[in-house]
């Protein structure tokens, strides 16, 4: 029986598979898609979410997520563990660990003796995810609470992401430039490259554009060998209802660097809402 349970959020697009295998519990956040509501990746494949949002995007809408988002997953966790690790994304980009933090304060109300360990990965996406992978791994190979959430801790110092988005068009949802510069790089058919690392402090870096896709693979994978050199890596590959395109990158990266770990996902549809269909990019970090 391990020590620590780990649980994180949805918008981590750690795949069903991976979720099994290290017992990580996922907290599924909800959306509102033509007039219902919808639990991510429980409700809803990010697949067939994509395919209604492309119909009617308009009627997409995001929603805060609650303490009882996290109340069944921390109850379920403790049933497995006395210990609970959990990490969710960044506070920079969403309420979901003040939600969290309420969850917490319940659970130990109730099951005194539980502690619980609330992590702001200062990331998002499958970066989120990896720090969750490697705090499951630890706790599986037997390590006790403050060990996972020190192992946790320094591998969000180095986890990185970094996006091609296909169209420029949605971005403005997110906050980070005016409408009307979307509407007219979506005009131009412009492709803008995004990344949150540690130095954009959790909130997403606009890189620049390229005009082309085949251009903007060029400078992602560029990004990623100017972070991480000739050391070994652990990738995830994300994909926006794009999965040739994924697949097509993670050849690109198996062939360039010594991976350790490469894996697929998809991005969240409550992040494909801001960066829209086709993107694809990659969250990453030096193995040790």
């Amino acid at each position: 029986m391990p020590k620590v349970a780990i649980v994180t959020d949805s918008l981590a697009c750690l795949t069903k598979e991976l979720a099994e295998q290290y017992n990580i519990t996922i907290v599924p956040l909800s959306f509102l898609l033509q007039g219902k509501v919808y639990r991510d990746w429980v409700d809803i494949t990010p697949t067939r979410a994509y395919e209604l949002f492309l119909k009617d995007p308009d009627s997409f809408e995001t929603s805060a997520p609650s303490p009882e988002d996290f109340l069944g997953a921390f109850r379920k966790a403790r049933n497995t563990a006395p210990d609970i690790f959990c990490t969710t994304v960044s506070v920079k980009l969403s309420t979901t660990i003040n939600a969290a933090k309420v969850a917490a304060e319940q659970i130990i109300s109730e099951i005194p003796g539980t502690r619980i360990s609330l992590l702001d990965s200062r990331t998002s996406t499958a970066a989120t995810g990896m720090i969750a992978l490697t705090a499951a791994r630890a706790s599986a190979d037997g390590k006790d609470f403050s060990e996972v959430i020190n192992t946790a801790e320094e591998i969000r110092g180095r986890v990185n992401i970094v996006a091609l988005l296909d169209t420029i068009r949605h971005v403005y949802r997110s906050g980070r430039i005016p409408k009307v510069a979307s509407q007219i790089g979506s005009f131009l058919k412009v492709k803008p490259v995004l990344s949150i690392n540690q130095q954009s402090g959790g909130l997403v870096h606009f890189n620049g554009i390229e005009r082309s896709h085949q251009n903007g693979i060029q400078r992602i994978i560029r990004i990623m060998k100017d972070d991480v050199g000739s050391n070994p890596v652990r990738v995830a590959v994300m994909h926006a209802y794009a999965p040739d395109e994924a697949e097509k990158l993670k050849d690109i990266i198996k062939s360039e660097f010594e991976c350790r770990e490469l894996w697929v996902t998809e991005f969240s549809p409550l992040m494909g809402y801001a960066i829209g269909t086709g993107a694809v990019g990659m969250a990453y970090h030096k193995d040790s």
